[in-house]
C-alpha cells in the first residue's frame, strides 16, 4: 500500500513547489492569493494521503483543521484585496 501512494505524495510536493514559484513571482496580488490557496489545497490532499499511508487518523484531523483555517484565511485575503477592510 505504501508503494502505491508514495509517488502521489511526491507529485503533490512537486506541485506545491511549482505553486511556490508562482507565489513569489506572481505579477498581481490576486495571482499570489490563488497560488496560496492552491498550495493549501495540495497540502490538505498530501496530509490525507499520508494518513492513509501510515494508517494514522491524526493526519486526517490535522488536514480538516488546516482546511478550515485555510478557508478562513482565503476569505480574509479576498476581502483585503477587494478593498473592504
Amino acid at each position: 500500500m505504501i508503494d502505491l501512494f508514495s509517488p502521489a505524495v511526491l507529485i503533490l510536493v512537486v506541485l506545491i513547489g511549482l505553486c511556490m514559484v508562482r507565489l513569489f513571482l506572481g505579477p498581481t496580488p490576486a495571482d499570489r492569493a490563488v497560488s496560496l490557496d492552491t498550495i493549501n489545497t495540495l497540502t490538505v490532499a498530501a496530509l490525507i494521503i499520508l494518513g492513509v499511508i501510515f494508517r494514522q487518523i491524526i493526519f486526517i484531523d490535522v488536514a480538516i483543521v488546516y482546511a478550515l483555517l485555510s478557508f478562513v484565511s482565503t476569505l480574509y485575503i479576498a476581502k483585503y484585496l477587494g478593498g473592504e477592510l
